[in-house]
């Protein structure tokens, strides 16, 4: 009976959760596809809200750079981040924590202080912000999330396969690419994975290190402030979806890297 009794407590809490956290989202969703602009009324389904996006130079452009920062910056963090993984877990113990703990600080550190720090270095460097800062800042906030993806990776290698390649005449650099990539690859495409769906939905940072080119959050936001029209919840469902898929993925390559 006591058992019983919790399960449902269980259930009832789990419930009440998931409805807090993914009932306005629902509520979103549904009203992309109202007719109406009002929120009080729904009036009929309809795909125009969508097919309004497909001509808004606006948000067109700001679709530009979002996926161009974001493909940029996670090549970039993302060979980055391997190369800085490999030496870190080359190196001797006490210098790899060190690094280990230095490399968590972007992670941990609030949006507001990594944007804000970041633009008055542009400033104080005579950088203009742009849509380049933008992307030195992406750079800056991805790089830890591959390197944390790829360094459990290269703790379960087993250190005597580079060394046997070395022994057997292979130099060190064609042992990189022909022993230890292969080895942490699944790793590199998560972490390359993560980093992406980092980029795409960066708001606070970028906001902070650009100045005419706006991402699509910024945009979001921008709209949100004059007023949130359908085509707004157009656009934040393609991009919840589109992230969605991208959290999925890298959960299911998460799952068969372990087994």
């Amino acid at each position: 009976m006591v058992r019983r009794k919790r399960r449902t407590l269980r259930s009832v809490y789990l419930a009440l959760l998931l409805m807090f956290l993914y009932l306005p989202i629902l509520v979103m969703i549904c009203l992309s596809f109202n007719q109406s602009v009002s929120r009080a009324e729904w009036t009929g389904f309809t795909f125009d809200w969508y097919k309004k996006l497909a001509s808004d130079a606006r948000i067109l452009s700001a679709l530009k750079v979002t996926l161009s920062v974001a493909a940029m910056a996670t090549v970039l963090s993302t060979v980055i981040g391997t190369l800085a993984a490999i030496g870190m877990h080359s190196m001797k113990k006490g210098w790899s924590n060190l690094l280990t703990n230095v490399a968590y600080l972007p992670m941990t550190t609030p949006d507001i202080v990594t944007g804000v720090s970041l633009m008055l270095m542009f400033v104080f460097l005579q950088w203009p912000l742009s849509k380049w800062t933008m992307l030195c800042a992406h750079v800056a906030f991805d790089t830890p999330y591959v390197l944390f993806s790829i360094l459990p990776r290269l703790r379960q290698m087993n250190p005597n396969l580079y060394e046997a390649a070395l022994d057997l005449g292979c130099r060190p650099t064609p042992a990189l690419f022909k022993v230890i990539l292969p080895e942490i690859l699944p790793g590199v495409v998560t972490g390359a994975l993560l980093a992406f769906t980092m980029s795409l939905d960066d708001f606070v940072i970028s906001y902070f290190t650009s100045n005419t080119d706006q991402n699509l959050s910024m945009i979001v936001y921008s709209a949100a402030k004059l007023g949130v029209e359908p085509t707004m919840y157009a656009l934040s469902t393609i991009m919840f979806l589109v992230i969605l898929a991208l959290l999925l993925v890298i959960n299911r390559r998460s799952k068969l890297e372990e087994i």
